[in-house]
């Protein structure tokens, strides 16, 4: 079976390579970017301007293979791939939950961005805390992990 996937825009970013850019929305508070939607995709943002926030889903554009297992950004131990949100892995696929602040001629206006520059939009879905949120939730090894390391640590060379 082969799945093909097309873009349906471009995010826009101030970082222009891996090396010190945030490695979650935590950490990446403020930080301030734009998602350009293809002409042919722009009627499908119809009512999406009444969401605050969305979940992107993306191709990570510059990540070229994969490993089954690494060693993640919040620890010193390998992991599965599947245990972690790294962009080394069998289908490139990234997502983000981000501040949407506004939409103007199919350009959205968002914060919160954890992605390098020109990286492809796949899809665009609206964050709902009523069908996202979940309670009992177990983090497996990132349990040990505190919100605060999250939003101070930054990417580095390791997923090349």
């Amino acid at each position: 079976m082969k799945i093909e996937y097309s873009p349906i825009g471009i995010i826009r970013t101030p970082f222009t390579k891996p090396e010190g850019m945030p490695i979650q929305p935590t950490g990446a508070k403020g930080i301030s970017g734009t998602v350009t939607i293809f002409e042919e995709f722009r009627t499908g943002l119809k009512d999406l301007d009444g969401f605050s926030h969305i979940i992107l889903l993306y191709y990570f554009h510059r990540s070229n293979g994969y490993k089954l297992e690494i060693v993640p950004f919040l620890d010193d131990k390998p992991h599965g791939v599947f245990s972690t949100r790294a962009p080394k892995r069998p289908n490139a696929i990234g997502l983000s939950v981000v501040k949407l602040n506004k939409i103007e001629n199919g350009i959205l206006d968002i914060e919160n961005i954890d992605v390098l520059d020109e990286t492809p939009v796949l899809d665009i879905k609206p964050y709902v805390p009523d069908f996202d949120e979940q309670t009992s939730v177990r983090t497996g090894w990132m349990q040990n992990v505190q919100k605060k390391t999250v939003a101070k640590k930054k990417s580095d060379i390791r997923f090349k």
